[in-house]
């Protein structure tokens, strides 16, 4: 079969492709940067395309043309400046059921959430509700699957802040810890894909995709501190006002590009409960989901995964590092000029060069520190820290080469912030 799998290198999306290809289909993928994507899987043809701008039938005719089944495996947590939740999970599926009963494809897998309903309050319960309702009054051979909190070996999102807090030193700090919580491999995800597009299951089918039994999320941070390797820890409740306080600074920095886990849509879907019934699937399937604990046997831990857990929530830690270091560099030394430039005067520098060098300085720590803050610009940033670092070393090191002696060490204190953006740079990609 010809399969179009939307948001095909995502943690579901990417599973499911690989899962469809060792079943022998041919495989399209659609997401917006498929570079990366495109060198993991070389063997699927990629469409780069935002979903969020195809939102009329005869934008998405050409994209469906000629396949057989279509898997939406697309889908975002809160909307942004690279997310628009009303068009991703409502409005491009509208144009998207539309163009594939056109265009006579047969088959539409839907991969929806936990919680999806039309009068939650919630904008991402409610538009992934609106999407599902559009496929489920198509005339097409549809899928509906609502998976619980699912694992992988890969993790970003929740998945990813999930592992962090359970390497977490000493203790596992949790909010909300006895809030329910069920879980789903992955890997059970693409083969309930497998069998819809296959036409194993029944047709027009909404199936929630959970384990048999819940669990406090307590229970999930210990397992998955077990699994990591790390002795046992205490599970800590963090205080409502904390998660509250997380949250809001999460969705601020959404505002800049950054995608946390933390963000309010997040901690209200654990508010509610990751909760589902597990009957529905058991009645259509001879085989039950399997619990957390074979899920996590069945994904082997080395040192990989506990170097992950460990630097994800040193992350934010390191960024924020970076930009006030840079900001407060600029700052003082635009405020304390004349003193600054002296320094480079008393070592022979002249004047006018001195105070340009002071002023060109200043303003250049700014711009970065301000935009390492900004994903789309953070890359950048660091890299032009990098620039700038070792301008400062080689100009120093030609003008003023006793600063290197120097007892407060203004030099030699450099280097470990170099150190600190090379750091950055290897941990920035988020997926």
């Amino acid at each position: 079969m010809k399969i179009l799998v939307l948001g095909g290198y995502g943690l579901i999306g990417d599973a499911v492709i690989g899962r469809l290809l060792r079943d022998g289909h041919q495989v399209t993928g659609l997401g917006r940067d498929v570079r990366d994507a495109g060198r993991r899987r070389p063997s699927v043809r990629w469409i780069a395309a935002d979903m969020s701008k195809l939102l009329a039938a005869e934008d998405w005719l050409p994209v469906v043309a000629g396949m057989d089944a279509v898997v939406n495996a697309a889908g975002a947590l809160q909307d942004g400046p690279r997310d628009r939740l009303d068009a991703v999970h409502r409005g491009s599926v509208v144009a998207l059921v539309t163009a594939c009963e056109r265009a006579g494809v047969r088959c539409f897998a839907q991969i929806s959430a936990i919680g999806a309903d039309l009068s939650s309050a919630n904008p991402f319960f409610r538009t992934k509700a609106q999407g599902d309702k559009a496929v489920a009054s198509s005339s097409l051979e549809w899928t509906i699957l609502r998976p619980g909190l699912v694992i992988s070996p890969a993790a970003y999102g929740g998945t990813a802040l999930l592992r962090a807090l359970a390497a977490f030193p000493g203790f596992v700090p949790a909010v909300m810890p006895s809030h329910l919580i069920q879980t789903v491999s992955v890997t059970d995800v693409a083969e309930a894909v497998s069998l819809a597009v296959a036409g194993s299951l029944p047709p027009r089918l909404a199936v929630d995709l959970v384990e048999a039994n819940a669990r406090p999320l307590a229970e999930v941070l210990s397992a998955l501190r077990a699994w990591l390797g790390l002795p046992p820890a205490r599970v800590v409740p963090m205080p409502a006002i904390l998660g509250r306080l997380a949250g809001a600074v999460a969705d601020m920095l959404g505002m800049f590009g950054w995608r946390s886990p933390l963000r309010s849509a997040a901690l209200a879907a654990v508010a509610r409960g990751v909760t589902g019934d597990a009957t529905a699937w058991n009645q259509v399937s001879d085989r039950p989901l399997q619990p957390l604990e074979a899920t996590l046997a069945d994904m082997p831990t080395n040192v990989q995964e506990r170097w992950f857990a460990r630097l994800w929530l040193a992350k934010p830690v390191i960024f924020a590092g970076l930009s006030l270091f840079w900001l407060v560099s600029g700052i003082i030394g635009l405020i304390r000029q004349e003193a600054a430039a002296d320094i480079l005067v008393s070592h022979g520098v002249s004047a006018s060069l001195a105070h340009l060098s002071v002023l060109g300085g200043g303003v250049a720590d700014i711009l970065v520190g301000a935009a390492v803050v900004v994903r789309s610009l953070a890359r950048r940033a660091l890299l032009a820290m990098m620039a700038i670092t070792l301008s400062y070393l080689a100009a120093a090191t030609l003008l003023v080469p006793g600063l290197w002696l120097d007892p407060l060490g203004p030099l030699v204190k450099t280097i470990p912030a170099l150190c600190l953006v090379l750091v950055a740079l290897a941990v920035l990609d988020e997926r």
